[in-house]
């Protein structure tokens, strides 16, 4: 017999493995195309526009494993550098002939795509008579889950959450004879530190590791340095208004932070960012890194382009202001093209990948960073235990501090003028207040 359309997406969600859809089937008879999940004869292409660095990984990865329980779902992920991934996003939302079932979403850009209605709401009473019993909204922890709200309605699931995390060198802390760092160290007893992590390894008179790198160039991503140091001392990117509120003491003493920085960066470091503070870090010559953290894996033994092995890097919350410990939210969020032809295979893709079993897999398999707390609290490796923890201390410091880039439809036009600004100030152009302040100006205009 057929399975009606409002019970096959609950049936077909037996999770995990081939064996329970066989079952499902055996139980139910074969499902029809008319329920949109596809047959044999008829399966159903979904096309998916991710970020080039995680699309191929993903399609190798995760669509087999799909696949074991929605074999007639063809899943192609298309991979986009990071810098064309917005615009190409919303010229498919726009056009009339859009190739993308599924969109991935980064943290500052939902509620551009929701404002232009490129989105489906994945709480309407369309998707939720679509959703298994046991996917259960609440275990996802609120700070990722937000990335991608707007207006009280829900554009996407966090599908691969990420953290701006201090990353340190065990090796060096211990060379150089300082203490390792904690969730406790301030900023003031990290410069205290740092001349100490000066090192000259090999003992040739040359310095050959240096206390820290991180993003100096300009790009999106470096303001969410100063950023970060800002809102641990208790400052704002906005007031209650939406007006510029991060062109005041605390701010422009945070961009002087972000300066001093480079004191002890090496050679270099103002035109260097993500990929070169990587390699330096990885390469043993920097005894900390304010990075993402969606790097670990792979730089803590995990490839070959890493010297450092599993139990010489540690990871933790950046260091601490006068209100809190610093992070900062930057979460991919995975939605459904509100003009695909296919709703309910996108949500039987979007419900699986972001499920307990399928969240799980992606952890275990990628090193994706999970958002549910049932992931979160049994890692299922070694590696991911201090991960995971440094992980739900920086999604608490991020939701007390707000810590996460604009909220805005027009978030993507702000975060360049803040690159734009920082960068100066970074170059010393300006000094910190005057760049801000310019920022400040810039932005009012934007944001109108």
């Amino acid at each position: 017999m057929e399975i009606t359309k409002t019970i096959a997406a609950p049936k077909a969600w037996l999770a995990g493995t081939a064996m329970a859809m066989a079952l499902a089937m055996a139980m139910t008879g074969p499902v029809s195309a008319q329920d949109g999940l596809g047959t044999a004869e008829e399966p159903i292409e979904l096309r998916f526009l991710a970020n080039e660095s995680f699309a191929a990984t993903w399609q190798k990865t995760l669509v087999p494993e799909f696949n074991k329980i929605y074999p007639h779902i063809n899943v192609t992920i298309d991979g986009v550098p990071y810098p064309e991934h917005l615009a190409k996003l919303m010229l498919d939302a726009t056009s009339t002939t859009p190739d993308y079932d599924l969109l991935l979403v980064d943290d500052p850009w939902a509620p551009q795509m929701a404002t232009i209605g490129a989105l489906v709401d994945l709480k309407s009473p369309e998707i939720a008579a679509m959703t298994s019993q046991d996917y259960d909204w609440d275990d996802l922890h609120p700070a990722p889950l937000a990335a991608a709200q707007w207006e009280g309605k829900q554009y996407g699931v966090p599908v691969r959450a990420n953290m701006l995390l201090m990353f340190y060198n065990k090796s060096l802390y211990e060379s150089a004879g300082v203490p390792l760092p904690t969730p406790e160290l301030t900023w003031d007893t990290f410069f205290e530190q740092a001349p100490k992590l000066v090192q000259d390894l090999d003992g040739d008179g040359t310095t050959d590791a240096w206390p820290l790198h991180t993003f100096f160039t300009r790009d999106q991503l470096t303001p969410t340095i100063w950023q970060t140091i800002m809102n641990s001392n208790g400052g704002r990117l906005l007031d209650d208004e939406g007006k510029p509120a991060f062109n005041d003491e605390i701010g422009a003493a945070a961009l002087d932070t972000q300066r001093k920085l480079l004191d002890y960066a090496p050679p270099g470091a103002l035109g260097h960012g993500f990929s070169e503070s990587l390699q330096t870090f990885r390469q043993g010559a920097a005894a900390s890194m304010f990075m993402w953290g969606s790097v670990y894996k792979t730089t803590a033994g995990g490839s070959d382009a890493t010297t450092l092995g599993k139990d010489e890097v540690g990871i933790q919350v950046m260091p601490a202001g006068s209100f809190s410990a610093g992070a900062h939210r930057g979460v991919w969020s995975l939605g459904i093209s509100t003009k695909t032809d296919h709703l309910d295979a996108s949500w039987a893709f979007v419900q699986w990948m972001s499920s307990k079993e399928g969240e799980a897999f992606n952890a275990s398999q990628t090193g994706s960073f999970p958002s549910r707390l049932n992931t979160l609290n049994n890692p299922s490796e070694p590696w991911a235990e201090p991960v995971y923890e440094a992980i739900k201390n920086a999604y608490d410091v991020t939701i007390k501090g707000e810590m996460w880039r604009m909220r805005h439809p027009k978030s993507d036009a702000a975060q360049q003028i803040l690159a734009d600004e920082v960068a100066r100030a970074l170059a010393g152009q300006a000094t910190s207040q005057e760049a801000l302040d310019t920022a400040a100006k810039r932005m009012v205009r934007a944001l109108r």
